[in-house]
């Protein structure tokens, strides 16, 4: 129950809007938030946080224009390309958390070697959600149970929380203690529904491209502000400290 922050998600929301306000492209503003992703993975290593989830090409965004989608196909190669050695450096494990197998080629082969290369890294475990949502992470850990229950390697009252757990693509890390969403909306947007069940929620003002390590810090600070109750009332969290 203590308030130790081990794992900040992020819903990196505002890019496009940034560009719009700014006269520039999506793509560009796209461009800028990957540098905001540099800066919050550095201040994370250097703050000793354990898991950074960042919200990066949901499941829903192939519906986007296709020159939009292609730019952002590009851009992760780019990026992946760009700041590997640099997360090599940081100690920083990459964690793809998504069905990649939709992902173009290219950019699958990118990301699993991202991941093969970072493997042995244990200082930060950065989980980048590429086409993912949560109601199909949710609907495909139902669908490794019940092929467990009909190969009879799982029993109906074995299936619990734990196991339910075990099967989502967030298996053996802690669940978010708080979650960040830039851009003002107030939305979840299928982000990691089960693991947010009892997260903390903050809400930014700033589009994601103005998110800086000052402003991560901020909301921090005001996460450990919080009383974090799980259910339980104020007096029963003070007895048990």
């Amino acid at each position: 129950m203590g308030k130790k922050l081990r794992h900040i998600a992020i819903i990196m929301d505002g890019n496009g809007r940034w560009a719009k306000l700014n006269n520039r492209p999506r793509i560009f503003g796209h461009s800028e938030g990957v540098k905001r992703v540099r800066d919050i993975v550095n201040y994370s290593v250097n703050n000793d946080i354990e898991f950074l989830s960042l919200y990066t090409f949901s499941s829903e965004n192939w519906s986007r224009p296709k020159i939009e989608i292609k730019g952002l196909m590009k851009l992760i190669i780019s990026t992946v390309d760009s700041y590997i050695e640099e997360l090599i450096d940081n100690n920083v494990k990459i964690n793809i958390i998504g069905d990649t197998s939709k992902l173009p080629l290219d950019v699958f082969s990118k990301l699993d070697e991202a991941m093969e290369r970072t493997s042995m890294n244990n200082k930060l475990t950065l989980n980048l959600a590429i086409n993912y949502g949560a109601k199909e992470e949710i609907l495909r850990a139902v669908k490794l149970i019940a092929e467990g229950v009909l190969d009879l390697s799982i029993n109906l009252d074995e299936i619990d929380e734990e196991l339910v757990e075990s099967k989502l693509y967030t298996s053996s890390q802690p669940n978010p203690d708080l979650l960040i969403r830039t851009g003002r909306e107030s939305r979840l947007s299928n982000f990691l529904l089960w693991q947010l069940a009892y997260s903390e929620i903050i809400i930014s003002s700033k589009y994601w491209p103005d998110y800086s390590p000052e402003d991560l810090s901020k909301d921090i600070k005001e996460y450990m502000k919080r009383e974090r109750r799980f259910g339980k009332i104020s007096e029963q969290i003070i007895n048990s400290n």
